[in-house]
Formats: C-alpha cells, sequence, structure tokens
C-alpha cells in the first residue's frame, strides 16, 4: 500500500469511545452507516475481563469524506444514554512506539530497517568487482555551478 493510500486509510478510519457494553458491531454498523459506504466496523475484545469489548471502536468508510460527516453527526451524540466521541482514528504505531514514522529513534537504528536493507556481503563485492574496486556515491550525478558571487552581491 503506498503512502499517500495508507494516509487516506487513516483519515477514513474513526475512534468511536464512551461504548455501552450492550453496543454490537452490527448496531454501530446501523448508527454510522447513514454518512457513507462503511468499510469496517472493529470492536476490540477485553481479554482480560469479561466485559463483550472495551468501550471503543474503529469505524472505516470508504471515503475520508463520510468519515468527516459521521464525526459532525455522531460526535457527543447518545446511544445506550452514553455520550459518545467520535474523533480520526490516529495512524498505528504498531506495538513499538520506538520505530516507523513519528518515533523518536533514527531510521538506521531501527532494527526492522536494517533487516530490510542490509547489503549481502557477496552483493557488495560483485558491485565492487563491476565498478573496478570501489562503490563511487557520486557517479552518474552531474552538477552545474555557476559562478561564484561575492558576498552582499
Amino acid at each position: 500500500m503506498s503512502a499517500v493510500a495508507a494516509g487516506q486509510r487513516t483519515k477514513a478510519t474513526l475512534h468511536v469511545s464512551g461504548l455501552d457494553q450492550a453496543v454490537t458491531r452490527e448496531l454501530l454498523h446501523a448508527a454510522f452507516i447513514p454518512f457513507g459506504d462503511i468499510v469496517e466496523v472493529t470492536l476490540p475484545r477485553d481479554e482480560q475481563s469479561d466485559q463483550p469489548h472495551r468501550g471503543f471502536a474503529y469505524i472505516e468508510y470508504e471515503s475520508p469524506l463520510d468519515a468527516a460527516e459521521a464525526i459532525d453527526n455522531m460526535n457527543n451524540s447518545e446511544l445506550f444514554h452514553k455520550t459518545l466521541r467520535v474523533t480520526q482514528s490516529k495512524a498505528n504505531r504498531d506495538t513499538n512506539p520506538n520505530e516507523g514514522l513519528g518515533s523518536t529513534k533514527a531510521l538506521w537504528e531501527q532494527e526492522g530497517w536494517l533487516k530490510e536493507h542490509a547489503i549481502d556481503e557477496g552483493d557488495l563485492r560483485a558491485v565492487q568487482a563491476v565498478n573496478g574496486g570501489g562503490i563511487d556515491p557520486m557517479e552518474g550525478v552531474e552538477m552545474e555551478v555557476g559562478p561564484v558571487r561575492p558576498p552582499g552581491a
């Protein structure tokens, strides 16, 4: 999935909190379908207790405009005598906040990046053999340098 498609998907996904335990996926789908085509309704289960869910849900729309319409109409509305909070979902940072976009760790220091982009020693030697023993990072780069101007000119 491209970065643009991932960004669009995030913009079309809503986070709905303040749900009563009586709320089901089917009920949420019925409540939010008037605002546009729904791709998926996710109601995370509470594995630590006997509750059917954790009190929040994610609703993904086909279109970010439909998601915005749902926010405008459903935020602060009531469902089973509880006030809903409907907001645009934030991007998932997976399980490790120190990896991926928005982390505080340099990209090349992240374990996943290094595994994906590491160069095999055999491949490195093959490239060096083709290039006459070395890899010139500036090879093929042409630069045009204009006349040097004195300061203040």
